[in-house]
């Protein structure tokens, strides 16, 4: 396979130039639904059947599985959305140099759409049965925590024995196992508009209420124990002399366990519940989004086969924690093995320095295609 995907490199490249050039954040429906239609045409040339899932507001989601299958047992995710706005592209297009490939989106995780996408097509080149094995979830909306696709990701996964979400790396030497659970909380306080100078007596300060809030909420941050809580947008008021009738505060939060996400979730609507400015009044909204990816029994298993995987191709792996969330977290806690940050590497992620590292193009997508191969070996 190493010699396919050598001679497929530049291929390969023409291909994340295509989607790295089409604006696909999000919000963007009509750009992730031109990036999906390239990828269905690409999975229906190898013989993969294609289900469109429509969405009215975001981009369709695919469930994608050969038209030969049987029951595949392995699922592997990969995202077509990005955190960039319309109008990116045009300001920054892909462009690379002799060791890198830069634009947005293209190390996370547009490189990882064509490194699942070519791991398939070695398979098949090697006529291993393996590509079979294989249902592919490409979803819409990861970077705003799944919100639609979780249902499709979750009743997809129910029957699978692995998970394979091909993540982006920082490095060749590692992949993710864990991944800390998170949730999103809305604050909106309501206040009464007055004078500030005139007569300041008869307001109530909405922007007063949300500041006794976000001290009240950082203070549940345990960076000990991989709690934080951050409030990270901040609106109110009406005009600098006005006693603020309304704020609007924005809160992320990130735990590691299940136990810790129903402590917090409890002690922030115990903080909400009641005002510390009288004549104020709060409404809160929001949830625990993500549960944690919990390294189980099952996904030890299955970083041990990893890791054999990449002994045989010269690379000692290991598993590392991450921060931040993925679609990971929802196939673990339905009870799959599941193995995360398998795609290129890169780095500067969500930022106008994001880039992949060209050489890791070949190098993951031979380990992508090994690991469904090993999968799908009888004896596991």
């Amino acid at each position: 396979m190493i010699a396919y995907l050598k001679a497929k490199e530049e291929e390969m490249l023409q291909l994340l130039e295509k989607l790295v050039n089409i604006d696909s954040g999000s919000y963007v429906k009509s750009g992730i639904d031109e990036v999906g239609r390239i990828l269905q045409k690409e999975y229906e040339a190898l013989g993969y059947e294609v289900c469109i899932h429509e969405q009215p507001e975001r981009g369709n989601n695919l469930s994608i599985r050969h038209k030969e299958a049987v029951n595949p047992q392995i699922l592997a995710i990969a995202h077509m959305d990005t955190v960039f706005v319309e109008g990116t592209v045009q300001e920054r297009p892909f462009t690379r140099d002799e060791t890198r490939a830069y634009g947005p989106g293209v190390f996370d995780m547009k490189g990882s759409q064509v490194a699942l996408l070519y791991a398939l097509k070695a398979l098949i080149e090697e006529k291993e049965e393996a590509y079979k094995n294989v249902e592919i979830i490409l979803n819409t909306d990861e970077e705003i925590g799944s919100p639609e696709s979780r249902p499709l990701i979750e009743e997809v996964a129910k029957d699978k024995k692995y998970a394979l979400i091909v993540e982006p790396s920082q490095s060749r030497e590692t992949v993710v196992s864990q991944r800390k659970g998170g949730g999103k909380y809305f604050l909106k306080v309501t206040g009464i508009a007055a004078h500030a100078g005139g007569e300041p007596e008869k307001g109530r300060s909405a922007i007063g209420e949300l500041a006794h809030k976000i001290i009240k909420l950082h203070s549940l941050t345990n960076l000990e124990e991989g709690i934080t809580l951050n409030v990270g947008i901040i609106q109110g008021g009406t005009s600098v002399n006005t006693i603020s009738p309304y704020a609007y505060g924005a809160l992320d939060v990130r735990v590691e366990t299940h136990e810790q996400a129903e402590e917090v979730d409890r002690a922030i609507r115990e903080i909400c519940a009641t005002v510390d400015v009288e004549g104020t009044s709060i409404e809160l909204t929001g949830q625990m989004r993500r549960p944690p990816l919990i390294l189980s029994e099952k996904s030890k298993e299955l970083l041990s086969i990893i890791q054999e995987v990449g002994g045989e191709l010269g690379v000692e792996i290991t598993d590392t924690k991450s921060g931040g969330g993925s679609d990971g977290n929802l196939t673990a806690a339905v009870g799959v093995a599941t193995i995360d940050g398998l795609g290129p590497i890169g780095g500067n992620a969500h930022s106008a320095e994001e880039f992949l590292e060209i050489d890791s193009f070949v190098d993951r997508t031979l380990f992508i295609a090994s690991i469904i191969k090993r999968l799908s070996d009888k004896r596991h």
